[in-house]
């Protein structure tokens, strides 16, 4: 079943149409004890970033990851994602700062990955993740979450009714 939903979910956003049919984020947790790092990869619609942020899905105020990016782009990407998106390991929230972000697809297609590094030193016994991103602006959103800790793989679907789930490792 869960096969089915990420096949279902990369053709839905490799196909090229008027307007993404679906309503979706994803994002992708991974702890690894050796390096001690936290990585936290998001991939989110760029029409769905500037409606959060700016009320217009084609603003090109903000003009992430472009040459002319505004000098607050980041800043209000986070005042955003801060209000919706958290980790906690082992009960401490984890403080994610931009490490990179790109763009990726076209049109109402593109993405926009940001991406998130901890030095996380003590061993992770458990995860607290909130995703909420976009159920503020649209009833139907979903928020799939792949978690990967010292080998073990954990999927998650968050929604505007179940925003936060707990894992214990």
């Amino acid at each position: 079943m869960l096969r089915l939903l990420l096949v279902l979910v990369v053709l839905g956003w490799s196909k090229p149409v008027e307007a993404h049919p679906l309503r979706l984020s994803l994002c992708e947790i991974e702890y690894s004890a050796s390096k001690q790092l936290l990585t936290v990869n998001l991939k989110l619609f760029l029409t769905d970033v500037n409606e959060a942020i700016v009320f217009d899905p084609y603003s090109k105020e903000l003009a992430l990851c472009q040459p002319n990016e505004a000098s607050n782009a980041n800043k209000m990407l986070m005042d955003y994602l801060n209000q919706f998106f958290y980790v906690k390991a082992n009960r401490k929230l984890v403080n994610l700062k931009i490490k990179n972000k790109k763009l990726s697809g076209e049109g109402d297609n593109t993405a926009l990955w940001v991406y998130f590094e901890y030095r996380q030193e003590a061993p992770i016994s458990s995860l607290e993740i909130k995703n909420a991103v976009f159920t503020d602006l649209f009833f139907d959103q979903n928020n799939i979450v792949y978690v990967h800790v010292n080998g073990n793989s954990k999927s998650l679907m968050l929604n505007k009714k179940t925003a936060v789930h707990q894992l214990k490792f």
